[in-house]
């Protein structure tokens, strides 16, 4: 059995500089940690209970299979303060058959991301138990 201690989702963007600044400016994500220099350096931010590291470059940016999926507390609030930002809505909230709200966004290579609110009636807030 693996005991994994921490994850990390690993991105190499084909433009590091512009990921970073979508990741740290528009979405605001805090930084963990930095390492290397140059344009290529490695910036890993927090994300919920994981990290994302930008880091290095691609040639080409990753497949449609690459996705992000971010919980947030407030779907419509996060919506505002994207389109503040100027980042590109995909697709604007809507609550969806299985009753998370979700809005989609992708990074400057075209990955999608969800931000996910889960509402305080869905089951995924039921804790048998607690």
């Amino acid at each position: 059995m693996v005991h994994v201690l921490s994850s990390r989702i690993l991105l190499h963007p084909t433009d590091p500089e512009r990921s970073r600044a979508f990741y740290g400016e528009q979405l605001g994500l805090a930084v963990y940690r930095e390492f290397g220099t140059g344009p290529e350096r490695g910036t890993v931010y927090f994300l919920g209970g994981g990290f994302l590291e930008v880091s290095g470059r691609a040639q080409t940016p990753p497949g449609p299979a690459a996705q992000l999926w971010l919980q947030v507390a407030d779907v419509a609030a996060a919506h505002e303060e994207l389109v503040t930002e100027g980042v590109e809505i995909v697709r604007p909230p809507v609550r969806e058959p299985w009753g998370l709200v979700e809005m989609w966004i992708a990074d400057p290579d075209g990955t999608r991301i969800v931000l996910v609110e889960v509402p305080s009636d869905h089951p995924l807030r039921y804790r048998p138990g607690i």
